[in-house]
């Protein structure tokens, strides 16, 4: 009977290890897939300046600027329609296929950006092809970042699910940083008339290419176990539903208003200093376009390394005040550091290093506060609406409004408007109980 004992406690503890090291394995492969996708979505704002003297009429170059940022907002668009198709898809039919098949749609559109001819080439046939391929991206977007939430924080440990999690800010964060560092690489070994002529056109080309790779990744991943309770139990949860709703349709909403509101205020500020902080600086600073991306790109290692760190801090003291402490530092300082910006590289990775470490506590955060706030069976369509809708109309807006308000001598709006998202955001989730460590299944 011992030796039973003993063999039954050894197979469990190789199940344990087994399950424990598919765990890990498929964080891995989401990273890797995250890191890549926002290496995509990034870099063509890395890029900006020189898509618009390819894609757009170059005579007038604010107005191609504007237009290629313009383009880069209306992507943003399509993420809420991507979101909301994608995350009934995986609600109803599991969070794997998700990954797999936005991997696909985002290869597809990078891929139709490096290709399509030039300005000069077709005219504004160019500005119309760009545009298409933003809203592909847009859509594999919105359901890529829906199931990677979702996904993330089902697979966690309860009490480190902000740690585990975090790995998607995280690799948000290595995706951006290669996209720096490849703008750096270009400007440095190429010269401009190449560069504006075709050689902005090969990293989308080799993104589109590695992603077919990173789907062999992925489709050894497991299926999230929390999905997977849930799903078996769909047929008895609804029937309690009906009998005595637990999730009325109001109470279902008034949390995804909360989550939009919230997610205002985290994207705002983090599109300011991630994606234009350095096309800021070159287009109104001045600023040499080599020394810009090196700066941006110091100042995203930074952001990189806080985010375990702000992952690991909440499993210990919560989610909220690290958020809190998040929103109201971005009020006070985003007046104080933008104007700081100059011709002199390091005034931008100062300001920028600066606020993206105190960004970092949104990355550390994010995925676990939304999932815990939010039941299985409605987890991947609440993220897939809320939060992309967020992010288009905040996120995607403030590189061309922060653009728009400078060249306007305008920038006292820009605070203004900053100020006010974030201080909602903060009334929000000052609101919010405090969920770290609470298991997925008592919110069901």
């Amino acid at each position: 009977m011992e030796n039973n004992a003993v063999n039954q406690y050894s197979e469990s503890t190789i199940d344990l290890k087994t399950a424990l090291s598919l765990r890990k394995k498929s964080v891995i492969a989401t990273g890797i897939g995250n890191t890549l996708e926002w290496f995509d979505w990034t870099i063509y704002a890395v890029l900006a300046p020189y898509i618009a003297a390819a894609m757009f009429n170059p005579q007038d170059k604010t107005s191609a600027l504007l237009a290629t940022l313009g383009v880069f907002a209306v992507g943003f668009l399509f993420r809420p329609l991507g979101g909301l198709v994608f995350g009934i898809y995986a609600d109803r039919l599991g969070r794997k296929g998700v990954l797999l098949a936005t991997m696909l749609m985002m290869s597809a559109a990078s891929l139709l950006i490096a290709i399509t001819p030039s300005y000069a080439e077709i005219g504004g046939w160019a500005s119309l092809i760009l545009l298409i391929a933003r809203l592909l991206q847009g859509f594999a977007h919105g359901g890529e970042s829906t199931a990677s939430y979702a996904y993330l924080t089902e697979i966690a440990p309860a009490k480190k699910r902000g740690l585990w999690s975090s790995t998607m800010f995280f690799c948000v964060g290595i995706g951006s940083m290669i996209a720096t560092l490849t703008g750096v690489f270009l400007t440095s070994s190429m010269d401009k008339v190449d560069l504006d002529a075709w050689g902005w056109r090969i990293p989308f080309l080799f993104g589109a290419l590695l992603s077919v790779a990173v789907l062999f990744f992925r489709r050894n991943m497991m299926e999230s176990d929390q999905y997977e309770e849930q799903h078996s139990k769909k047929l008895q949860l609804d029937v309690q539903e009906k009998q005595s709703p637990s999730w009325s349709k109001q109470k279902i909403v008034k949390r995804a208003v909360g989550i939009f509101f919230y997610q205002a205020g985290t994207t705002l500020p983090y599109y300011l200093w991630t994606a234009y902080a350095a096309v800021f600086a070159i287009t109104m600073r001045n600023m040499d376009a080599k020394a810009a991306f090196l700066a941006s790109l110091g100042a995203q290692l930074i952001n990189i390394i806080m985010v375990p760190v702000t992952g690991y801090i909440s499993d210990k003291i919560g989610r909220r005040p690290v958020t809190i402490f998040c929103f109201i530092m971005t009020i006070i300082l985003t007046p104080l550091l933008l104007p700081m910006i100059n011709s002199n590289p390091w005034s931008l990775f100062i300001t920028q290093s600066i606020m993206l470490g105190i960004s970092a506590c949104i990355g550390g955060t994010q995925p676990a506060i939304i999932a815990e706030r939010v039941p299985t069976r409605y987890r991947a369509r609440i993220m897939g609406t809320s939060m992309p809708l967020a992010v288009a109309l905040f996120g995607g807006t403030a590189p061309y409004l922060n653009s728009w308000f400078f060249s306007n001598d305008m920038s006292w709006a820009m605070y203004v408007y900053i100020g006010v998202v974030c201080t909602i955001s903060t009334i929000v989730v000052w609101n919010w109980k405090e969920t770290k460590g609470i298991h997925l299944s008592e919110i069901d």
